[in-house]
């Protein structure tokens, strides 16, 4: 096929794409199912001319699909290593990995267990019916489990679903078509003529090795590029491309050099770079990144539906009567286990609080909804394509797979708005309906102002402006009668309604805040994610669950946790320091996004919901902002340098952003030329570089400034308070850990920088703070004593082992004079401890 050709193929492609999608909008039809429609009637058409008896030929029709004229082979290859690591790339690229990991269980569950469900139930019902081998029948399965949820998630975002349920569905999406190629890969050697059969030991150790190792393999060159982005940082189109070879380079060495998976690998890697490349990237490029790959996704899932579609009738060429029984035999097995997974696997984990609670409407929706798709016809398309598969099987494979999907698309698909239309999924709620009167007379009021204020600004005709302030007025009268009419909403239901547009606009805020680059995307993400979470349990729980998600989004994590012993244990501090670190910015800009809010509540909220709701609304947001407060004080007390850099960072940045847009303004004023914007934006751009750059947060160094601080060492000078900091210890306590339990023997004393702790001893507790240290009597008096410490607060404590508190005790008078004070606090007599 020469060049022109081609270039002719491509742009025709390109043509019915763009066609596809309004043409979709207005047939009222999923935007796959049509590019199937489309491709399968060019597909037969393109067959038909290129029979014999065809004499007339279109050259923009046949080469498209008639592979003997243009010698265009539409090949299982073109699919597995040109379009699919595309589509799947793109995919963990956009998802919300940290939502996603609250989801973990019932993800993998839906996706794994649901992939294996439908394989075997499939090949057990075709079993009976057909001369093919149970082996045979599993691999026809693992190619159809597959499922295509696009459209089902493309609808259920249109009708705002519940967050977490289109999640679930994404992933489980994204998931299972790894499980399902997999799974295909290893029942396809078995049918495979002149190769091996693997053994029962080659399925337990080979299997989960292939999927293993595709998770390595991809976590492993992801981080390899992230680490080259790191050093193209100015180069923006570098970085660009750079992310454009790394899934086929990872699909390749992962299938071809490695023999692992390399959907599993690709997905990984998508992952790894979604997960660590905000941080990594300028937001402006991490941005044209992902607007690049959300282009590229999308070609290349109407490319595989189109081409796919394209190869139906080379596919079903040999279809018979009885084919289309055991068509219906694969529907009906197929529907069984999807029915299986909704309806007793699904609320299984609802019952654990594993999964989100799916009500009936969506249950079915999500049975109805499971389409089959491209990498279906792919899969069966390469199996049609493997000259050591036998005949019977690769005719069979091809008519089911292509049957079913035919199945899947024309009938499930064309009528899936109206199954959702008849589930009445596509209607407001009660509530909404309510509400929705009294926003349209609230909106009503304020454009009758503003027009007012517009008539009399332009000094418009009298009698028209009269005139349609009338017709205005009858509507508004209209809406106010309505929304009279509806007001029996009960102020719980306007407590909850408030506080969900609240997080909303919370949400607005934090993206606000990313659109002036005074916040970096990976930290970003973090809110967004907690915004989400906020807005998702207010939705389901109202008041109670929104001071619970924003308590939430104040404590440390797992990833805390695990740095902080890590820190503890192993004296390695990078991994403490980079989320402490992040843990300022992410308060310090949380507590603007708070105060902010308040504003909104009287401009927006007070005016919907009445003053009543206002007022509570500004109760609960004042909490959070004391919440928020309290923790950012806790770590301005565990770091106070730190902070101090930090805070002087945040209003450097806050003022250069602020200059950088006046100058915008300017130019788009007219007021100064291109030339003269250029060069000020460029004198500005390496003082911007330079307050980019986050201060490290060296925990060495504020160690020593937590010992300058401490008033037990005020009488040591300069160069004995370094040599303490060297010998101290820094560890870092969450409220609630047990510091000291009943009758453990300490050797080592602990002196309190922040935070506070709790001494249970005998039924009494006492309360210890900054400037205070336990330890050191059972040290000194050689007694064990029967006490618990507890951390009440975030705490940081400098541990002093006993052979140098000793030492430390003979040079200090001021210790020595603490030591005997706490020992008579505690009703202990001094002269019995070894001073």
């Amino acid at each position: 096929m020469d060049v022109i050709s081609l270039v002719g193929i491509v742009a025709a492609l390109f043509i019915v794409i763009s066609l596809s999608e309004p043409l979709a909008d207005w047939l009222r039809l999923p935007y796959t199912v049509v590019l199937a429609i489309i491709g399968t009637l060019i597909g037969i058409g393109a067959a038909s001319l290129s029979s014999p008896q065809s004499v007339v030929v279109d050259p923009l029709i046949d080469p498209l699909a008639a592979a003997e004229q243009l010698e265009v082979a539409i090949r299982a290859n073109v699919f597995l290593y040109v379009l699919l690591p595309t589509l799947l790339f793109q995919v963990s690229l956009g998802l919300n990995l940290r939502r996603m990991a609250e989801d973990w269980v019932p993800i993998l569950v839906m996706a794994v267990l649901a992939v294996v469900v439908s394989t075997f139930a499939i090949g057990l019902a075709l079993l009976p019916f057909t001369e093919l081998s149970l082996v045979a029948c599993l691999l026809l399965g693992a190619i159809v489990a597959t499922t295509d949820p696009s459209a089902v998630v493309s609808i259920f975002r249109n009708i705002a679903a519940p967050q977490r349920l289109t999640r679930i569905v994404e992933g489980e999406s994204l998931l299972n078509d790894a499980a399902a190629i997999a799974l295909f890969g290893f029942f396809l050697t078995f049918v495979m003529l002149g190769v091996p059969n693997p053994t029962l030991q080659d399925a337990l150790v080979g299997f989960p090795t292939m999927i293993l190792g595709g998770l390595g393999l991809g976590w492993v060159l992801g981080r390899a590029c992230l680490s080259v982005l790191s050093l193209l940082g100015r180069f923006a189109l570098a970085q660009i491309s750079l992310s454009v070879a790394l899934p086929y380079v990872t699909y390749l060495v992962a299938d071809q050099v490695f023999g692992v998976s390399g959907v599993v690998a690709v997905v990984m890697a998508g992952m790894t770079l979604n997960y660590l490349g905000p941080g990594r990237l300028s937001p402006n490029n991490w941005t044209s990144l992902r607007e690049l790959w959300d282009v590229l996704a999308h070609w290349a899932g109407a490319l595989i539906f189109l081409l796919a579609a394209l190869l139906v009738p080379r596919l079903l060429g040999d279809v018979r009567l009885y084919d289309i029984f055991l068509i219906l035999v694969v529907v009906v097995a197929a529907t069984s286990a999807r029915l299986f997974m909704l309806y007793v696997i699904l609320p299984g984990l609802a019952a654990f609080k594993l999964s989100p609670r799916v009500d009936q409407p969506y249950r079915v929706a999500m049975l109805w909804g499971g389409l089959r798709g491209a990498v279906t016809l792919a899969l069966a398309l390469a199996v049609s394509e493997n000259f050591r598969v036998p005949m019977d099987v690769k005719r069979d494979v091809g008519i089911l797979a292509t049957g079913f999907t035919l199945f899947t698309l024309l009938v499930q698909g064309t009528t899936l708005r109206r199954v959702i239309s008849f589930l009445g999924l596509d209607r407001l709620a009660p509530l909404d309906r309510a509400l929705s009167s009294q926003v349209v007379a609230v909106a009503l009021q304020n454009v009758r102002e503003e027009v007012a204020e517009t008539a009399r600004n332009h000094d418009l005709t009298h009698d028209i402006v009269r005139s349609e302030a009338k017709r205005f007025g009858e509507r508004l009268n209209s809406a106010i009668e309505k929304a009279e009419a509806a007001d029996d909403i009960p102020d719980r239901d306007r407590i909850t309604l408030g506080l969900v547009a609240l997080a909303g606009r919370e949400r607005d805020m934090i993206l606000e805040t990313f659109r002036e680059q005074l916040l970096s995307p990976r930290l970003v993400e973090q809110m967004l994610s907690d915004a989400d979470r906020l807005i998702e349990r207010t939705r389901a729980g109202g008041r109670e669950e929104y001071r619970a998600a924003g308590r939430l989004s104040l404590a440390h994590g797992r990833g805390y946790w695990l740095a902080n012993l890590v820190h503890n244990r192993l004296r390695i501090s990078g991994p403490l320091a980079r989320l402490t670190a992040d843990r300022f910015e992410i308060l310090l800009n949380q507590r603007l996004v708070l105060r902010d809010l308040h504003s909104y509540i009287e401009t927006k909220i007070r005016r919907i919901h009445g003053r009543r709701v206002a007022d509570l609304l500004h109760e609960l947001l004042r909490r959070r902002e004391d919440e928020t407060q309290a923790a950012l004080e806790g770590l301005r007390l565990q770091y106070p340098g730190y902070a101090e850099k930090t805070e002087r960072r945040f209003l450097r940045r806050i003022s250069l952003r602020l200059e950088e847009r006046e100058y915008d303004i300017l130019l788009a004023d007219g007021i100064i030329g291109s030339e003269l914007h250029t060069t000020l934006k460029q004198g500005l751009a390496a003082v911007l570089r330079e307050a980019e750059q986050r201060p490290p947060l060296d925990l060495a160094v504020q160690k020593t400034e937590l010992v300058r601080q401490f008033p037990l060492f005020s009488d040591m000078d300069e160069d004995s308070r370094k040599r303490l900091a060297r010998a101290l210890r820094t560890r870092y306590v969450q409220p609630g850990d047990v510091l000291r339990r009943k009758g453990d023997i300490p050797r080592q004393v602990c002196f309190i920088a922040t935070g506070a702790v709790e001494v249970e001893t005998a039924g009494q507790r006492v309360r210890l703070g900054r400037g205070d240290m336990f330890g050191q009597l059972t040290i000194l008096s050689r007694q064990t004593r029967r006490s618990q410490i507890t951390a009440i607060s975030h705490t940081t404590l400098l541990v002093l082992d006993e052979t140098r508190f000793r030492r430390l005790l003979k040079r200090s008078q001021s210790l020595r004079d603490a030591v005997v004070k706490s020992a008579e606090k505690r009703g202990l007599d001094a002269a019995n401890l070894n001073l």
